[in-house]
């Protein structure tokens, strides 16, 4: 695995056309503020709410979806939007996406601080859970941060 962090755009076209995107959202598909809120003006929750239903009220999953071309990995950590995530439904999250990801042959991955800003947690924690979850594979992962 190669990790990197940088200073960056998250939707600049070297990484839309290059990565897979990756963000955290609640079970009932809220994606109204923060970073989520530019994913949904993307069409990632008119994607989820076509393609899964709500029978996913839980946590610790992800769901994936394509829009414009874009495929974007969406970690539910949280049933309700107000709700916090914590290390452990993160971590959960990100194994089963590394378990899709050997499935289908995902591309790399591109994504923010997940779980940080708004969820609150600190991200020297999630980048141990990340790296934790992804090391040893060939994956290349991306953080991009304004």
């Amino acid at each position: 695995m190669t990790f990197r962090e940088e200073k960056g755009d998250l939707f600049a076209e070297e990484i839309l056309s290059n990565y897979v995107l990756c963000h955290c959202i609640s079970s009932d598909y809220a994606l109204g503020a923060g970073i989520a809120k530019a994913f949904a003006e993307m069409g990632v929750k008119k994607q989820l709410c076509e393609k899964y239903s709500k029978q996913w009220q839980g946590r610790g999953y992800c769901l994936i979806t394509e829009t414009n071309g874009v495929t974007v990995v969406n970690l539910v950590t949280k049933q309700r939007y107000f709700h916090k995530p914590t290390l452990e439904t993160l971590r959960q999250a990100l194994e089963d996406f590394r378990e899709q990801i050997f499935e289908s042959e995902l591309p790399n991955i591109a994504m923010p601080k997940i779980g940080c800003g708004l969820d609150k947690l600190l991200w020297e924690d999630v980048r141990e859970v990340i790296k934790d979850v992804f090391g040893g594979t060939d994956i290349d992962i991306i953080v991009r941060y304004l």
